[in-house]
């Protein structure tokens, strides 16, 4: 009984010995595309910016009324955009995303908006499909290492709704890399683009443009409508780059606590182990005793001998 427990430990201490290695990998894998990531996003940023900066110098000499600027008041049709990973075991970091994504819809169509779908990441079409919504188009072996192709793709995808007339709105709801300590979820409309007076948090510290003398060609209104997708897609790059970064930080430090909790899972059960060893050792050198206890009273009953009297005898001697 006391072997067979021993045994089924031993065989679970081995498969968490094994488990661990995985996940300590892992944890190191995590940590090395964490570096990548980040230096990826302090390469883009410049661009964005430049972007950025050159769609609101045209923007101020534009003269005709556009869409493609300003924060609407009233958005009948909304599309959402949820970023998220195609693979698990990064912690609560697909979970925050697609629940501040629901979250956001469900309030929406509570005030009778109408919304439109669009997810990046496998992870969200489980979610999605458990809940009954439907996903409007989804994309999929984008998030571990994004590509600007990948951005154009999906911004493709939800400019030309807005463009056409088919949306209002368009929100991206994905996490924002601030640190490696630091991910946090946020909503930030995409389309309309936001004038820098009006935009709030991280994104207001971006200076708006003032000063000197520029020449368009074409002219500024219909460079405007040229730029605009551009900047989308620059938009989504950065998110996408930002997203994959928090994503390998959340899946370093779940990887990195499955390591210790293997650790602290293997030695519980080698004390365990340990402790049935022992009651095993303790139960066979009682049986041993109990025998040679009972042959010595065999011994002295085939031979007549009175047992009481080999005790003193053997006292007496001693």
């Amino acid at each position: 009984m006391a072997s067979g427990q021993e045994r089924i430990l031993r065989r679970r201490i081995r498969g968490i010995e094994s488990t661990k290695k995985i996940t300590r990998a892992m944890e190191l894998i995590s940590a090395s595309q964490i570096v990548r990531a980040q230096q990826r996003i302090s390469q883009s940023r410049p661009y964005v910016e430049e972007m950025n900066e050159t769609l609101w110098i045209t923007a101020e000499d534009a003269t005709e009324p556009t869409r493609l600027l300003g924060v609407p008041q009233d958005a009948g049709r909304v599309l959402v955009v949820a970023v998220v990973s195609d693979r698990g075991l990064c912690g609560a970091y697909n979970v925050n995303v697609l629940r501040t994504a629901e979250r956001r819809m469900r309030e929406g169509q509570d005030a009778g908006r109408e919304y439109t779908l669009v997810t990046v990441g496998k992870k969200a079409q489980s979610f999605f499909r458990f809940r009954n919504r439907a996903i409007d188009r989804s994309f999929e072996k984008m998030t571990e290492r994004p590509t600007f192709e990948d951005a154009r793709r999906v911004a493709r995808e939800v400019t030309e709704p807005f463009m056409n007339g088919d949306v209002d709105l368009v929100e991206v709801v994905s996490t924002r890399f601030r640190s490696a300590g630091v991910q946090t979820v946020e909503v930030r409309q995409l389309l309309p683009l936001v004038p820098p007076e009006e935009r709030q948090g991280e994104d207001a510290a971006e200076p708006t443009p003032t000063g000197g003398f520029y020449d368009f060609e074409p002219r500024s209104d219909d460079l405007l409508v040229f730029l605009a997708p551009l900047v989308v897609e620059a938009a989504l790059f950065l998110a996408l780059l930002e997203a994959s970064a928090s994503e390998h930080t959340a899946r370093q430090r779940a990887m990195s606590a499955a390591t210790e909790n293997a650790n602290e899972l293997g030695k519980t059960l080698r004390r365990e182990m340990n402790r049935v060893r022992q009651e095993a050792i303790t139960t066979e050198i009682l049986e041993i005793a109990s025998g040679a206890e009972a042959l010595r009273n065999a011994a002295s009953v085939s031979h007549g001998f009175d047992l009481d009297s080999i005790n003193d005898y053997e006292e007496r001697n001693a």
